[in-house]
């Protein structure tokens, strides 16, 4: 349960949406219920495209990005002359493909799919914004809601941007949060600069001399030369990275042979892993020596070896100005010592980064507690329907805040 702090108590925005809780938890475990994968988010974006018309937003465009929808609410007045005209909102609407396990009466009612994530708690914050924007307007300029498929690996916000997403919406910036199991609820985190690392995928490919594993001098073998490749990754970083910055290099997959061939040296070997970096100069460092100790490693054995590697999700790096302004309209609601201003980053990965290399804006945490003792992508997570009006207040005042009347 989230107490109410006397910031929130005196905030009319909160005390609203607070009041519509209950349909906002409805709407949330509606979605928790009938989760789809990303770009498959038809009847997600359906019922997002239905509340958005109750709520009374002024335009509502679909198939942005394949499944994308947004909303566009016009303030009382038009922009002033020197403020912001359009300030843009996002929340991801796709599940995982993950078997869920609780037994709860709103679980997945679909096999193998499941809302692991949040991102139904993170639509339904950005529907209950939506509701109180249309109704009250105390702004100037256009809040622009986006509603983005596919995060989970698909790139649902390039795929948006690709499509025309600030070109017919252009907005001055953007924001997004992200609920944060490890953080309690009723606070706010960030910090000025990088959030979460951008995500590699890299395939290394072995290449020997197929043989009889009684006699393994007359073969190549690409099981040991993939061995030797995994060991020697791990100096990568230890051995090449300024222990100021920060990298992770996981091989995280392996393939070779047939396990029903127990005598059989096989031809090929395949890895499989992940690189995360924050710093451009960091992500080029490891993919060049990551290579080469590859084909280097290789070479001893008489094998060869090669690198594909492929640069997924960028960085995601909160602009100083737009994550300060967040910060302070968080304090505002919630109070100073409940904001955490130099979150520590994440290594994990988020396409919001896109968004922000297109626009200045800020990717926030909202704390919900450790429901169940459950991370994100746990078979037991679930989203704290608690903290549904505050994070909706948050993302509602950030609007008010930056287009004044």
């Amino acid at each position: 349960m989230m107490r109410e702090s006397a910031p929130l108590a005196a905030s009319g925005a909160y005390q609203r949406l607070a009041g519509w809780q209950p349909e906002l938890m409805a709407f949330r475990r509606d979605l928790h219920a009938h989760p789809e994968l990303g770009f498959e988010e038809v009847r997600t974006a359906s019922k997002v495209v239905e509340a958005l018309r109750v709520c009374g937003v002024d335009e509502v465009h679909t198939g942005i990005g394949k499944t994308g929808v947004v909303g566009v609410i016009r303030g009382s007045r038009p922009a002033g002359a020197h403020g912001a005209k359009a300030i843009g909102l996002r929340a991801d609407m796709d599940a995982l493909p993950m078997r869920e396990e609780n037994d709860f009466p709103w679980r997945s009612a679909t096999q193998g799919l499941m809302h692991g994530c949040g991102h139904d708690g993170h639509t339904a914050m950005l529907v209950g914004t939506a509701r109180y924007l249309a109704q009250t307007r105390q702004f100037a300029g256009d809040a622009v809601l986006i509603f983005q498929p596919g995060e989970e690996g698909f790139a649902g916000a390039k795929a948006m941007i690709d499509d025309g997403l600030f070109d017919r919406f252009p907005v001055d910036s953007v924001y997004a949060m992200h609920n944060w199991p490890s953080m309690q609820p009723g606070t706010i985190g960030l910090n000025m600069g990088a959030m979460m690392a951008a995500a590699d995928r890299i395939e290394i490919t072995v290449n020997g001399r197929g043989g009889h594993g009684a006699h393994p001098y007359m073969a190549i073998d690409p099981v040991l030369v993939a061995a030797h490749i995994i060991t020697a990754a791990q100096s990568l970083v230890s051995r090449n990275v300024n222990p100021l910055d920060s990298a992770v290099v996981s091989l995280c997959a392996m393939q070779a042979g047939d396990l029903g061939a127990f005598s059989v040296i096989p031809r090929q070997a395949k890895l499989m892993g992940t690189v995360r970096t924050f710093k451009r100069e960091v992500q080029d460092l490891i993919e060049e020596r990551l290579g080469r100790l590859a084909e280097s490693v290789a070479l001893g054995f008489g094998a060869t070896a090669s690198l594909d590697y492929q640069r997924v999700y960028p960085a995601t790096i909160n602009t100083p100005r737009e994550a300060a302004f967040a910060a302070d309209v968080a304090a505002s609601l919630v109070g100073e010592d409940k904001v955490v201003r130099e979150l520590v980053p994440s290594m994990g990965a988020e396409d919001f980064s896109f968004m922000l290399q297109a626009r200045p804006g800020a990717y926030l945490r909202i704390g919900q507690g450790g429901e169940g003792g459950c991370f994100l992508h746990s078979t037991r997570y679930d989203f704290n329907d608690e903290i549904l009006p505050l994070g909706s207040a948050l993302l509602a005042t950030l609007v008010e805040r930056a287009m004044p009347l």
